[in-house]
């Protein structure tokens, strides 16, 4: 049998390992993935399950469970080198070892993209997994409560401030959401005034959400400004240190949270351990058939999907022009590339990927949302209504389906939980005081 080795469980890579068990005998192909998390992220729930509006493990599709013929090799991928035909892994324990293949998939992702700016490596967090989106929550409530006992001040004033830096999709439906969190609290806090809450939204260009065109961007802009929160446009972090966050527009204040959601940068593995082609942002050069390689010399036994890889965009006029890194084309890609390895393996033709946008969709809270396809531009509860059906149908497994429609159910009769567990990021702390509060 070949063995394919599939390097990411992501979207990408979870899909084409799905779709490969249905395509491939079992005695035509080993399947393999590696990923140090054993499950994949369905991203486009992380801001809501950062608002409480949608369970954390519903957000993530067990690898094991779901990919009942693929080996699952905890760990992460640190070389590829393809003229060996081997994957060096290194395991939460244990030296590295080495993994050899027939068949590369890599689908390896990209990472968060962070800047040189003093203070934001020791205090800012991420938005790219369940545990980042949990312990946004986590941060937001236990802010709540312990504002509620303070007196006025610089202190309490800090608790209740929270940024986002970053206005691509990520960093608006985390902010809109949140901001709706927040504002619903303030029914269980009285302690509390909507004037002491403090929401910055900080953007480097001169507008947010790329995806969407002018006019909607604006009208983006100014609801989240009528809902009190505060929007800098043209403006960049220049220091965090300490939570003290500077702005190049000369804006300063402290803040309890900082959301870092200000666009993705090239998985370092690829860009840097691997002997497979990359382009000048360290993403892999793939042909329209997701091939490893260009047009004229493709890369054998090779293939490469999702944010990894600069795949080119059929349906676009522009020439040259490669498809944006979000979930609408990753999952595409992933079912494609099943296809078209299965397709080679049994001899016959590969297809291009194209893929046509279906249009753009976001949460902004609870009942706000916005969508676009073209020219047409839906505003309010009913894009939001678009947001969640899009989503329900876009999760993998009916498993998945119902257990996040059971909760927005849930939520719809009884109301947000609003439970805050950001003692189990340091489990041992009840142990070790015996019930007595950490003195100061």
């Amino acid at each position: 049998m070949r063995r394919i080795v599939i390097v990411g469980g992501g979207y990408a890579g979870f899909y084409t390992a799905w779709k490969l068990e249905k395509r491939l005998r079992p005695d035509e192909a080993e399947l393999v993935i590696i990923d140090p998390r054993p499950y994949m992220t369905y991203q486009p729930f992380l801001p809501e399950v950062a608002a409480g509006s949608v369970e954390a493990r519903h957000a993530a599709i067990s690898l094991r469970s779901h990919l009942r013929r693929t080996r699952i090799i905890a760990g992460g991928a640190t070389m590829v080198r393809h003229a060996d035909r081997t994957v060096t892994v290194r395991p939460a324990d244990g030296p590295d070892f080495t993994v050899d293949y027939d068949v590369i998939v890599v689908t390896a992702g990209a990472v968060t993209r962070t800047l040189p700016i003093p203070g934001a490596d020791e205090v800012a967090i991420g938005m790219k997994h369940v545990e980042e989106a949990v312990a946004i929550r986590d941060r937001v409530l236990t802010a709540f409560d312990r504002a509620s006992v303070l007196e006025p001040g610089p202190e309490r004033r800090k608790l209740l401030t929270f940024a986002f830096v970053g206005g691509g999709f990520s960093g608006v439906e985390g902010f809109g959401e949140l901001l709706s969190l927040a504002t619903a609290l303030l029914k269980s806090y009285p302690e509390i005034r909507f004037s002491e809450l403090s929401f910055h939204l900080v953007e480097a260009n001169h507008r947010i959400l790329p995806e969407v065109t002018d006019e909607p961007g604006r009208w983006v802009v100014e609801s989240l400004r009528s809902r009190g929160a505060h929007v800098h446009l043209d403006a960049r972090v220049v220091s965090a240190v300490d939570g003290r966050v500077e702005l190049s527009n000369g804006v300063v204040f402290d803040a309890n949270l900082i959301v870092w959601t200000a666009g993705n940068a090239a998985h370092p593995v690829i860009a840097k351990h691997t002997d497979l082609p990359t382009d000048e942002r360290g993403r892999l050069i793939v042909r329209p058939d997701l091939r490893v390689g260009t047009p004229e010399e493709p890369v054998p036994d090779a293939w490469a999907a999702g944010d990894n890889a600069a795949v080119p965009d059929l349906a676009s006029p522009v020439p040259g022009a490669l498809t944006v890194p979000n979930a609408q084309h990753a999952v595409r890609q992933g079912k494609r590339l099943a296809a078209n390895i299965a397709a080679s393996l049994h001899g016959q033709p590969t297809r291009d990927y194209r893929h046509d946008s279906l249009g753009v969709v976001a949460t902004l809270g609870l009942g706000r949302g916005i969508f676009q396809y073209q020219g047409l531009v839906v505003k309010g509860p009913l894009a939001w209504l678009m947001h969640r059906g899009y989503h329900v149908l876009a999760i993998p497994t009916w498993e998945r389906k119902i257990r996040v429609l059971a909760v927005w159910l849930t939520a719809a009769l009884l109301g947000r939980d609003i439970v805050s567990l950001l003692s189990v990021q340091d489990p041992r702390g009840a142990f070790v005081a015996g019930g007595v509060p950490h003195a100061r």
